[in-house]
């Protein structure tokens, strides 16, 4: 069965209850809440992860931002960033069981592109 395309999002929030209040107005709810860390989702497929982090915003070398891209075939992007891959060899298997890559965007955020592995 092919991996839903999706990305799931990891971003800072000055106060948890304020970004969850303006997520919930675009659709997204709560399906997770670790009192430091919440996980929205619309139920549709869009999740995002909101990562307390009093006194936002940070300096782009100690950026919390990251992004986690889902694709069926992660050689082939891979093959349109091949230059920009962080880690030697990549894409591979990683112990957590996905077969993945990663890259970081202009800014520094982190960029993980993979599928889980059957």
């Amino acid at each position: 069965m092919p991996t839903q395309h999706h990305i799931a999002a990891i971003i800072p929030a000055n106060d948890l209850d304020a970004s969850t209040a303006f997520y919930a107005r675009l659709g997204l709810m709560v399906v997770s809440d670790h009192r430091h860390y919440r996980i929205l989702s619309d139920g549709r497929g869009w999740h995002l992860h909101l990562n307390r982090m009093p006194g936002w915003p940070r300096v782009a070398e100690d950026n919390p931002f990251g992004l986690y891209l889902y694709v069926d075939d992660v050689d082939a992007v891979a093959g349109r960033v091949r230059d920009l891959i962080i880690e030697p060899g990549a894409p591979h298997a990683k112990p957590w069981g996905t077969y993945e890559f990663a890259v970081s965007d202009p800014t520094g955020v982190l960029v993980r592109i993979g599928r889980v592995l059957d």
